[in-house]
């Protein structure tokens, strides 16, 4: 067989497996890889990776250190000051005269930018979370040179921002604690990117997505998506399928299009047309009643079943193509109803009809360079960290960016629920005309392209901008308020919303976050208050009250965001500075922490209840502090959560029935102090470890009131259980029980928060004879049958700074290799509080950490992300406990 014949049947198979029978099928052909870069003035030019961006390329070649290094986030701003410019030539690589229609198409451009092919202008860029496409049909050669001009991103928003003469929209900077950039708002692009309050300003330029050649005759299909229904009245599950086609033909195209789901014994065949220009095609599939479907549940809740499903177009004209997709069913309510002996609305999800307490923490962009995420591994290792933490949701934050499909893919598969803001973060937008028809785009593009996944379980228009005018953060007199509401209503409602419920009526829209819902639309779209707890959802931050103070806390209907800071561990930090930089008064440790006063604020929080490290070795003093920081943020989180958690079947003074929990933030954007749980790279920090326990499925979770101790049996479980309370009283200074009381027969019930038992701190302290609040500890857990156990819980009943009995502890490991994980058996020769297991740079994470050590010996098992021995996790652990701190 020739070689070109071999070609042609390797082409047809791929061609096949990628969704298109080759036969006349469209010719597709990616421009990623090596492209030539140049500066402003051309005093710089270097090979630059597509996709990628400025600051990677020159960092690859040597031309910069890590732009995380040290101070180099202000070294480097000449970088985003700059205007760039990607060049490269290529061979068109088929026939030009055979096709009707050739287009260039970027997935993403980043952000502002001229397109240039042959030196004939297509068109312009804004807006980083927008599609391309632009028609090259009369001016594509046989060999052409392809030029996306940049324009620095800081300059058009400082621009654009100055043009706006009407009126000032505000913030136009960042607090100078930030070393931003101005006017994020006046630009469609990442809105971290020119700073926040745990990340640097890196604005990038580049292409940070696929960019290829399509050519095609007759028609093309661009978007295809598809949304579960459950149809009540039939009982019956059915698919909507949309297909949006590029019709290149004048006239209507006829065909047949057939959906097969051979698992659930659904086939049906649609004898469809193609309208000119965007055609688009919309099925409804009924699911054969006669095969049971498989719902698709959150994490903790069942499984993520998807089915295989093959849509075949055959059209009168041109070429057949095959789609490969999988199939999910699952429904999404968003309940906001009256609740008995409570003001105002409910705010909670049913997913297939039952009530689901949302579980987890907020996500933002996992680097300032997003090339960089590409790696799947990282993005696999944060998603499932989160999942291994029983979450079963993440927000994504509106000052970031639309995720990656594989983001959303990977949660598909684990079951993390997605809350969807859209990209509007902390800030009032601008309304012009052409701001307007981009943001239009930008919505349509994102809700085609993310619908079809179940994760997603909602849209929400902003982060914090209803709240801004609400509570006048930007100091707006009361006389120019009407103007920003009225921008807030075009911008959020006329167009977002309107374009949101066109697109997509599988899963509910919220114009902001925190939100009172159907409250805020009464209202006029802007609440009084949006942080009323009688509705929607709040953010509550508190940073100079005791956090183990629960009275302090919301009870809110709904908690998505909450939160304390902490330092990330040294390995972490060791890698992005220097000796001189190791200590929590150095300029870097300064220079590192964005939020006012943060630094501080720990110190603060510490000490409530801790000793301060004292130290005469400076680094020691430093890892003391570093340690003490995440002991605080776990503890802290620790009990906010647990309170959210225990009010869900409560209302107490017409507040309650709280029904999620996500804590501010999930994942770090570089190595810095910030409310992460998960540090840059993916180590678990102290307060990951604790979200394992305290969002565990089933939970006993303490609270004093006026001296009195309640335990509550909190439970995500699908059925009432008959547990065993354990209660057991441990003296500081005695590895052996003060006192231990088992009660039996103690109901949970299912999916609720109940109260299990109380008694006054007195009575108990009597009963275990040689106990002071100050000399004793509780520890309880609930046991059922067939292995069913929670973690176990702690309540202090003084500072541990006032704790009197506590001993020095000699701490030892064992570590050994158990198939592919390790094994470390600890020893103590004391209570130990807060003991941390610390394996520096090997990357993995351990199965309990951070944890209260009531007994001689405690077995954790280590579990590597990449290979690693015996001899080197020996050689890196450090074993800290609270004592060790001086």
């Amino acid at each position: 067989m020739g070689r070109a014949a071999l070609l042609l049947l390797l082409l047809v198979a791929t061609a096949g497996r990628a969704g298109v029978s080759a036969a006349g099928g469209p010719e597709v052909h990616s421009l990623r890889g090596s492209w030539r870069l140049r500066n402003g003035n051309g005093s710089v030019v270097l090979r630059g990776e597509v996709p990628g961006c400025v600051h990677t390329a020159l960092h690859r070649r040597g031309l910069i250190q890590d732009p995380y290094y040290r101070f180099n986030d202000v070294m480097y701003r000449w970088i985003s000051l700059d205007n760039w410019t990607y060049s490269r030539t290529f061979k068109t690589p088929f026939d030009i005269k055979k096709w009707q229609k050739v287009n260039l198409v970027f997935e993403g451009v980043d952000t502002v930018a001229q397109i240039l092919i042959n030196n004939i202008t297509l068109g312009r860029t804004d807006n980083m979370f927008n599609r391309y496409s632009f028609d090259i049909t009369s001016v594509i050669k046989e060999v052409n040179f392809v030029e996306v001009r940049f324009l620095s991103a800081v300059s058009y928003a400082a621009e654009q921002s100055r043009c706006h003469k009407a009126y000032s929209i505000p913030p136009a900077c960042p607090p100078p604690v930030q070393k931003g950039e101005c006017h994020a708002n006046f630009i469609r692009k990442e809105q971290c990117s020119f700073s926040w309050d745990w990340g640097p300003s890196f604005p990038t330029q580049g292409i940070w997505k696929d960019v290829r050649i399509e050519a095609y005759n007759h028609y093309h299909l661009i978007y295809f998506s598809l949304t579960s229904f459950f149809v009540k009245s039939a009982q019956q599950w059915s698919l909507e399928i949309e297909s949006i086609f590029d019709v290149v033909s004048s006239k209507p195209i006829a065909g047949l299009v057939t959906v097969n789901i051979p698992k659930l014994q659904t086939q049906q065949t649609f004898g469809v047309k193609l309208q000119p220009g965007e055609g688009s095609i919309v099925l409804l599939v009924n699911i054969n009643k006669s095969s049971a479907v498989e719902a698709w549940w959150p994490n903790g809740h069942g499984k993520q079943t998807g089915y295989n499903m093959t849509t075949t177009f055959i059209m009168e004209a041109g070429y057949q193509i095959e789609k490969y997709s999988k199939a999910y069913f699952r429904t999404v309510e968003l309940v906001q109803e009256p609740i008995p002996g409570s003001p105002g609305l409910s705010f909670y999800f049913k997913i297939n009809g039952r009530p689901i307490f949302i579980k987890g923490s907020n996500w933002i962009p996992a680097d300032s360079f997003q090339d960089r995420v590409e790696l799947l591994s990282r993005l696999w290792l944060l998603l499932k960290s989160a999942a291994d933490a029983n979450m079963n949701a993440l927000r994504v934050w509106g000052g970031g960016v639309y995720e990656q499909d594989e983001f959303y893919n990977i949660c598909d598969e684990i079951g993390i629920m997605i809350w969807q803001d859209f990209m509007f973060a902390c800030a009032l937008y601008p309304t012009d005309q052409n701001y307007l028809e981009s943001v239009r785009a930008e919505v349509s593009h994102q809700v085609r392209r993310l619908k079809s996944h179940p994760s997603i379980i909602l849209w929400s228009g902003n982060n914090e901008n209803e709240a801004a005018i609400a509570s006048n953060w930007f100091s707006i007199p009361y006389a120019d308020r009407e103007v920003y509401i009225k921008d807030y209503v075009l911008l959020y409602v006329k167009n977002i919303r309107e374009i949101v419920l066109a697109e997509d009526k599988s899963r509910p829209f919220i114009a902001s976050s925190p939100t009172n819902g159907l409250e805020s639309v009464k209202e006029g779209w802007v609440s009084q208050n949006p942080y009323d707890t009688h509705y929607g959802d709040t953010h509550f931050y508190d940073y100079n009250n005791d956090c183990w103070n629960w009275t302090v806390y919301p009870k809110t209907r709904f908690a998505s965001e909450y939160g304390f800071q902490s330092w990330p561990s040294f390995s972490t930090i060791e890698k992005v500075s220097s000796t001189e930089d190791w200590s929590y008064t150095s300029n870097f440790s300064l220079h590192r922490q964005h939020h006012e006063n943060g630094n501080d604020q720990m110190l603060q929080q510490i000490g409530h209840h801790f000793k301060l490290p004292q130290s005469t070795d400076p680094i020691k003093k430093f890892k003391d502090t570093i340690y003490l920081t995440q002991v605080m943020q776990a503890q802290c989180i620790k009990t906010e959560t647990e309170f959210y958690r225990f009010s869900q079947s409560e209302i107490i003074k017409g507040e309650g029935h709280t029904m999620g929990a996500l804590y501010w933030q999930l994942n770090d954007i570089w190595q810095a102090p910030s409310w992460a749980s998960l540090e840059y790279g993916g180590k678990w920090k102290l307060l990951h470890y604790f979200a394992q326990n305290f969002f565990a499925p089933l939970l006993p979770v303490a609270y004093e009131d006026k001296g009195v101790l309640y335990i509550y049996g909190v439970s995500d479980l699908h059925a009432d259980r008959k547990l065993t309370l354990r209660v057991i009283v441990h003296a500081w200074s005695s590895l052996e029980p003060v006192c231990t009381l088992a009660k039996d027969g103690v109901t949970v019930k299912a999916q609720s928060a109940v109260l299990i038992y109380m008694e006054s701190i007195n009575n108990l302290l009597e009963r275990c004879r040689n106990c002071t609040r100050k000399s004793c500890v509780i520890t309880f857990c609930l046991v059922g049958e067939g292995g069913l156990q929670s973690p176990t819980n702690h309540h202090f009943l003084s500072s541990l700074k006032d704790a009197v009995g506590l001993e020095k502890t000699h701490l030892s490991a064992s570590v050994s290799q158990r198939d592919d994980v390790y094994v470390f058996v600890l020893q103590t020769t004391a209570i130990a509080p807060f003991v941390s297991l610390d394996v520096g740079h090997i990357k993995g994470r351990f199965s309990d950490n951070g944890f209260l050590m009531t007994e001689k010996k405690k077995v954790v098992v280590f579990y590597p992300w990449e290979p690693t021995s015996v001899e080197d996790l020996e050689e890196s652990l450090t074993l800290t406990s609270l004592v060790d701190v001086v």
